[in-house]
């Protein structure tokens, strides 16, 4: 049997991203979404889940360490000269080569405020995964493995993605080598992920969806799952309206992000999904 997760990414990023997300998840096509503690639409976000009513969704931590402000005081390391994260790439190289105690400090403290701010304003959290999976970095995977055992957060995404044999299309050699990148640390990864007796679907898809979300390339991608559990990551949204909305993620809220809610909308990738006789549900609850 196929169960799918559609886990949604970058809830809170700004009030257009908002939209879309939960424009596909009322329409029961995203299970799963992960939040931005420190999004610039985080309180929009917050709202909006309170008045969803009785929808099965899980909801987690989408731990970010590289884009905008954090919301602890006093980093040093994690941070630029104007106190913003130091944005993707040099985050990325910090996270893969830094070894200092006062990073690992900075990494594990920013988290736990990440964690409880969406904790107090009233949120089960069932899963961890990090914005541009900073979380699974080796600077941070200790850091993260220790904050969900604490607080008793049992799904950690391993974004582990078979590389694609299909390179017949418009899969830039950039996106291959990010995606072996993210594939190659997430790896690393999953020995103190199942040291620490936590939890991974069996299976994930995303990284090669970025800027290439289609209907067929979805409709393939559910076809050729094997049986299992199976995290598949989007970017639904609807890009900002105008100047009002914008915001240190607004960036990342383009019309690829419409053109992945189009596919998630469309009625024959619902069908798709009944043929091939696939559940679509969120994390599921279990205690660690």
């Amino acid at each position: 049997m196929k169960r799918i997760i559609i886990n949604a990414d970058d809830l809170g990023a700004d009030e257009a991203r908002n939209e879309g997300i939960f424009e596909a998840v009322r329409c029961g096509m995203v299970t799963s979404v992960s939040i931005l503690a420190n999004g610039h639409a985080f309180r929009d976000a917050l709202q909006r889940i309170r008045s969803l009513g009785p929808v099965q969704i899980s909801f987690g931590i989408h731990f970010n360490i590289s884009e905008g402000r954090p919301l602890s005081s006093g980093l040093h390391v994690l941070t630029d000269k104007d106190g913003c994260f130091l944005k993707k790439a040099a985050a990325h190289q910090l996270l893969m080569h830094g070894t200092s105690e006062a990073l690992e400090q900075e990494i594990a403290r920013e988290l736990s405020i990440q964690i409880k701010t969406l904790k107090d304003a009233g949120l089960r959290l069932t899963h961890i995964d990090g914005h541009q999976h900073v979380h699974v970095f080796p600077a941070a995977i200790k850091a993260v493995c220790a904050s969900a055992k604490e607080h008793h957060i049992p799904w950690i995404r391993i974004p582990d993605e078979p590389g694609q044999a299909d390179r017949e299309d418009d899969i830039a050699d950039s996106l291959v080598e990010e995606a072996r990148v993210f594939t190659s640390v997430a790896r690393s990864a999953r020995f103190y992920i199942e040291r620490a007796g936590l939890n991974a679907a069996d299976h994930f898809r995303g990284l090669y969806l970025k800027g290439r979300a289609s209907l067929p390339r979805m409709q393939k991608i559910v076809k050729e799952l094997p049986p299992g559990l199976t995290e598949i990551m989007v970017h639904p949204g609807r890009a900002p309206a105008g100047p009002s909305q914008a915001g240190p993620f607004s960036s990342f809220s383009t019309t690829d992000r419409e053109r992945e809610l189009d596919v998630l909308l469309d009625e024959e990738f619902r069908l798709t999904l009944s043929q091939i006789n696939a559940i679509l549900i969120p994390f599921p609850e279990i205690e660690i």
